[in-house]
């Protein structure tokens, strides 16, 4: 008789024990999303990342060619527009790549930011006329010497200023 009125009675979850699921998860999904969310903006950056690479080498064959170097806008490798999260690709004096991402970025902390590159020469300098025919050594990502303007921890790792 006792086994027969355990079968009728129904099995489940109390509401105390659902709203403690419910609140568990929520804790959990309020540590998780700020860094799912860099993780986002730093793959939308890596793109921007590598559409500098052409930049870098048309940089590195002025610079080793010799011949004068040209005015801020016309190294060769500027570009408006060339992928969804870049608006537009540009250079100054010396060959500073500047990478402006857009609004599709869709982050405030990134939308219509700078992210910039420049050739250094052997003493860590900024390259220039004295340096011509002679190899960039290495190369400063990122720094806000140079003009960017966005938050070094939404940067690749090897592009925080150094």
């Amino acid at each position: 008789m006792v086994g027969s009125r355990q079968r009728g009675r129904q099995g489940g979850f109390t509401l105390v024990e659902v709203m403690l699921v419910v609140a568990i998860i929520g804790i959990i999904a309020m540590i998780a999303m700020p860094e799912i969310r860099g993780y986002q903006a730093r793959a939308k950056v890596s793109e921007a990342m590598l559409l500098i690479t052409n930049c870098r080498n048309q940089i590195q064959e002025v610079y080793l060619s010799g011949s004068d170097l040209p005015i801020a806008g016309e190294w060769g490798c500027e570009a408006e527009q060339p992928s969804k999260y870049v608006e537009r690709i540009d250079t100054r004096a010396g060959g500073i790549v500047v990478v402006t991402l857009s609004n599709a970025v869709g982050d405030g902390r990134l939308a219509i930011h700078n992210i910039t590159l420049a050739p250094l020469s052997r003493t860590g300098d900024l390259m220039g006329d004295d340096d011509l025919g002679s190899p960039v050594r290495r190369w400063r990502c990122g720094s806000p010497a140079d003009g960017t303007d966005v938050l070094p921890q939404l940067l690749p790792s090897s592009c925080r200023g150094s």
